[in-house]
């Protein structure tokens, strides 16, 4: 039986690493983002560059695809400055029109089985008001506007009307190497490190308050697209997904500092969606003294410096209200992984390294 995938934001932090959990699992892959995706596996695969906002586009592009069983959906349409667009009206509208140009030509083929959406914390209204803890998938849902919802009913009605299965994931915080995106803080901190380095200062953390959340690695996200995709019994599901432990930013300072060869100092408040950019020509200097690749710091970052205040913290007088769900779900239905959080965001610093995005040895520069 033919195993094809389409991966849409193949480019994108959740859809890279969704590609290569596929490709190391031994599907056939398209990938699908305007930018080729940097992917770690050595298989080959197809890149198809489609703008998901042309519908014209998606026609001519998913509409002879017979060969196109599932669907790994991970394109999302983010506005500037990240988080006023989680309730504009606009950016919902858009979300909504997106993955709807991409299911409509693949299920009028009649060969499509499963598709896998992602949702994340906002389900359960985390950024409006304090959530239940745990979270749990089989509360109600939140009323409030949400992307989700509209894609999610958009989804429900369509697959009952075509007959595939869908399986929709809700990852905490992710964890990756892509930069350039919207909410990824690894790359904010090797690219905060190393321009602290060059300025002489210490690796302060930059927020105002330490408290626990929850982070999930990418690459778990990525496998746990292909368990859902082999196995039926997961389908027309919620699935809350974490590493499986807590964690505070605050408390893996002083080992990143370590790692990446860089003093650690106090706690220093920092808004960093205002300093990196104001660093911009430093950063342009950091590039040409340590090789690197030639990406302005605006590549690098995206929208992520400003989901990394949130991060961090930033501008809080008391913790916020606690974040966590319950993954006990999936680990029912049989799906396990886990990751050491401290490890991974360690593990993708150096991948960043490797891939000469931020300097390899920041000690000593």
């Amino acid at each position: 039986m033919s195993r094809t995938v389409i991966v849409t934001g193949a480019s994108g932090l959740v859809g890279s690493a969704a590609v290569d959990s596929f490709l190391n699992a031994g599907w056939d892959v398209v990938a699908v983002s305007r930018r080729r995706p940097e992917i770690i596996s050595q298989r080959p695969y197809t890149h198809l560059p489609v703008d998901l906002q042309d519908a014209q586009a998606c026609r001519r592009a998913f509409g002879d695809m017979p060969e196109a069983t599932h669907v790994f959906y991970a394109a999302v349409y983010e506005k500037p400055g990240l988080i006023a667009g989680w309730r504009d009206p606009e950016q919902m509208a858009t979300n909504l029109s997106m993955i709807r140009n991409v299911i409509e030509p693949l299920a009028a083929s009649g060969t499509l089985r499963h598709v896998s959406v992602l949702q994340g914390t906002k389900a359960y209204g985390v950024h409006l008001h304090p959530i239940r803890t745990p979270a749990r998938e089989r509360q109600p849902r939140d009323d409030h506007p949400n992307s989700y919802w509209f894609q999610e009913d958009y989804i429900r009605e369509k697959a009952a009307q075509s007959g595939f299965g869908w399986t929709i994931f809700r990852p905490t915080i992710v964890l990756g190497p892509n930069v350039g995106v919207a909410m990824n803080t690894v790359p904010v901190i090797g690219v905060y490190a190393a321009v602290c380095r060059a300025e002489g200062k210490p690796f302060c953390y930059p927020g105002h308050i330490s408290y626990p959340r929850e982070a999930v690695d990418a690459r778990l996200i990525g496998d746990a697209g292909v368990w859902a995709a082999e196995h039926p019994t997961s389908w027309n599901e919620h699935y809350n997904l974490t590493n499986g432990e807590v964690f505070s930013w605050h408390d893996l300072w002083p080992s990143l500092a370590e790692f990446l060869g860089v003093e650690a100092g106090p706690d220093q408040p920092v808004r960093l969606a205002e300093y990196l950019p104001s660093r911009a020509t430093l950063w342009d200097e950091i590039v040409k003294q340590h090789g690197l690749r030639p990406l302005s710091m605006a590549q690098i970052l995206g929208e992520s410096h400003y989901s990394a205040d949130a991060r961090f913290g930033y501008g809080l007088k008391t913790p916020p209200a606690p974040a966590f769900v319950s993954t006990v779900k999936i680990k029912q239905a049989g799906f396990t992984q886990t990751y050491d959080t401290e490890a991974c965001v360690k593990h993708w610093l150096g991948v960043l390294m490797e891939r000469k995005i931020i300097p390899s040895s920041l000690a000593g520069a």
